[in-house]
């Protein structure tokens, strides 16, 4: 486990400043989360940090909020493609060495970018690193736990085999090195749903990521959600991303049974959050 400096005030001849991290948030009509997003970056205190927002014209009250932060993060309210399209316009205009996007509904864990930075720093050769994830709902408070744990499980015997079976890379807690992006370009603009996994996938063929045994990030999970409220479809891309990149039956076969168990226990939590609700 990687122990992380505390950062503080300092004259540049006794510390030495942190890599730059650029964090990109794609967002579009979720002023009623986007702020705790927004928090939970500026709230890091990390020092060498560049924000920057993507918002694809939102008509809710996103861009008032974005307004009363605009000192502390840069941001733009225009029509995108999408997306996978807002998260490549941020990678575009990107200064950091290490890159990350926090969707407008999902948080970071106190003092996670100072963790990261700590981590690839001793780590100078590593091109990515994931770390764990909660899962959160609308109120904050974590919810799914057998799903998170089953997930740190994956993650603990990681393999590119084990990608190829299932998506057991939580997204929010991915950070990369920019010279990814020159290796492998960006995400696929024609994936809506599942660009976070194929572009897994492309950088998982030769490079293995960085496993950090720590919460970096919360993933929040509710009936509006991609996740949530089309399930199936996202599953079933991602088995179809999947089949792109292996040509073995038997990944191929194993990660089809883990599309029908997945969707089985989405199936019940979904019916089970209906009759709560």
């Amino acid at each position: 486990m990687t122990t992380s400096r505390i950062y503080k005030a300092a004259p540049p001849d006794v510390f030495e400043q942190p890599a730059r991290i650029t964090v990109i948030t794609p967002s579009y009509n979720q002023g009623r989360f986007i702020e705790r997003t927004i928090k939970s970056v500026i709230g890091q205190g990390y020092p060498n940090l560049e924000y920057i927002v993507v918002d694809n014209g939102s008509t809710d009250e996103t861009v008032s909020i974005l307004k009363r932060y605009g000192g502390l993060l840069k941001w733009t309210s225009e029509k995108d493609a999408g997306q996978s399209d807002a998260i490549n316009k941020g990678v575009r205009q990107a200064t950091g060495e290490i890159v990350a996007y926090l969707n407008s509904d999902d948080v970071y864990e106190p003092g996670a970018l100072a963790r990261v930075a700590d981590w690839f720093a001793a780590n100078p050769a590593a091109k990515w690193l994931t770390g764990r994830c909660r899962i959160i709902g609308e109120d904050d408070r974590e919810e799914r736990g057998f799903i998170t744990a089953y997930k740190n499980f994956l993650l603990d015997h990681y393999s590119y085999s084990i990608l190829l079976m299932t998506n057991c890379i939580s997204q929010p807690a991915t950070f990369m090195r920019k010279e990814v992006f020159a290796e492998f370009g960006l995400f696929d603009v024609n994936q809506h749903r599942v660009m976070d996994y194929e572009f897994w996938l492309r950088v998982g063929a030769r490079h293995d990521p960085g496993i950090l045994k720590e919460y970096l990030a919360s993933f929040r999970v509710y009936r509006a959600s991609k996740t949530s409220s089309a399930f199936r479809k996202t599953f079933r891309e991602e088995l179809c991303a999947a089949r792109r990149h292996s040509h073995s039956r038997v990944l191929n076969g194993a990660h089809y049974l883990n599309y029908i168990g997945i969707c089985a226990a989405y199936s019940a939590l979904s019916m089970i959050s209906r009759r709560r609700g």
